[in-house]
């Protein structure tokens, strides 16, 4: 009976701390590693505190296996692979079928007011793509209003290269990761546990 009492009290203050809640906006770019690792990092701080999370990766396929798509299920948050992979390796309407997917995804996750926070991994990637017409499927202007107008309370993560002025605009925090080294200069390739 007291664990009910408290457990309901502990929704309240929760309730109440979100009513109160100004929702952030945090941008990581660059061409430097660690973009994606640093929303995991978010996430992990946000799901310690009881939050709810929602993750979508634009690009990475459900059909390749990541470490973060491991780790998110074993800590209940829901990770959701949008993507068919690299640009080059499906064709470009498959890839504009995809992103258009990911983006009716992504306007009903950011009108939700039930996720406290919700990161669009790669979402920079996407809107960066030059070798085939994305402007139709993944439109900026639409893309600015709907995260202009989320919920008050939702704290926002976008990561990738090449982050539009647009949204750094918008931000209220933008991270570049630059590159000083990388071990894939010196022919090492992605590894497990670090990379994927």
């Amino acid at each position: 009976m007291n664990q009910d009492i408290n457990l309901s009290q502990q929704e309240g203050n929760e309730q109440r701390e979100k009513v109160g809640r100004r929702g952030l906006f945090l941008i990581y770019t660059g061409d430097g590693k660690g973009k994606t690792t640093a929303s995991l990092g978010v996430t992990l701080r946000a799901v310690g505190r009881g939050m709810k999370v929602e993750y979508l990766q634009y690009i990475k396929s459900p059909k390749r296996s990541y470490g973060e798509a491991l780790a998110m299920k074993k800590l209940g948050v829901e990770l959701k692979q949008l993507g068919i992979g690299f640009t080059w390796t499906k064709t470009p309407e498959e890839h504009r079928e995809a992103l258009r997917r990911a983006w009716e995804i992504t306007k009903e996750k950011l009108s939700d007011p039930s996720i406290d926070l919700l990161v669009l991994d790669e979402l920079n990637n996407a809107l960066a793509i030059t070798s085939f017409p994305i402007d139709d499927v993944l439109p900026l202007s639409e893309i600015v209003e709907a995260i202009r107008n989320r919920p008050s309370s939702m704290h926002l993560v976008v990561t990738g290269r090449s982050a539009r002025k647009e949204l750094i605009e918008l931000a209220d925090l933008v991270s570049t990761i630059e590159a000083t080294k990388h071990y894939y200069n010196d022919g090492i390739d992605a590894v497990k546990g670090l990379e994927f």
